[in-house]
């Protein structure tokens, strides 16, 4: 039998499959805006200078050693100072710091500025539900962002475990009280690499 030539099939389309559907840069960033979820401050501190921005691609990545992830557009300043300063810190923020939030995505607010504090000698948002401060391990592209993957050196929570402030749909939002019992919830919801909950 003579050797197949993935070229021929180029462009074919199996029986009964539709072509795939086009899309938009805004329609993929509007389906992604589906996804609801958190909003924090991504700050670290290069020659003295502190540096802060606003983001919601944000995730833990592993428990051992404790990684997380930050996603940080190629065009943005906070990429380079990442990798200048090689640490950044995470503050997720409550309910009530949607002016911080603001302040940090680009419109300052002059009348109420945020504070930061310190944490493992890095600035983090005062106030924030769980502050962390991280070194840089890895840094990955991705497309038009760059994956940057910090090992927690140092975490603080707020002692009243204050509501998150939300984003969805491109709006904030913020999360209706829920009267959550304990055995509403899968204890294997942080997946632990094993098959099923």
């Amino acid at each position: 039998m003579p050797p197949i030539d993935h070229a021929d099939f180029a462009g074919v389309q199996p029986a009964g499959v539709d072509p795939l559907p086009t899309f938009t840069a805004r329609e993929f960033r509007d389906a992604m805006g589906e996804f609801t979820t958190g909003v924090v401050v991504i700050s670290t501190e290069f020659e003295g200078q502190a540096h802060a921005m606003t983001a919601n691609a944000f995730m833990s990545g592993s428990l051992e050693p404790p990684l997380v992830l930050v996603s940080v557009a190629h065009t943005a300043r906070m990429h380079a100072r990442i990798r200048q300063a090689q640490c950044f810190a995470i503050s997720i923020l409550c309910n009530t710091q949607l002016n911080c939030s603001n302040h940090f995505a680009g419109k300052p607010q002059t009348d109420n500025p945020p504070l930061f504090e310190r944490l493992h000698d890095l600035p983090v948002v005062a106030g924030a539900s769980l502050q962390l401060a991280t070194a840089l391990v890895h840094d990955y592209d991705c497309g038009d962002h760059t994956l940057f993957v910090g090992h927690v050196q140092a975490l603080r929570a707020h002692p009243d475990k204050p509501r998150p402030l939300l984003f969805h749909g491109g709006k904030y939002n913020q999360l209706a009280a829920a009267d959550w019992s304990a055995e509403n919830v899968p204890t294997g919801f942080w997946h632990d690499g094993h098959e099923g909950w």
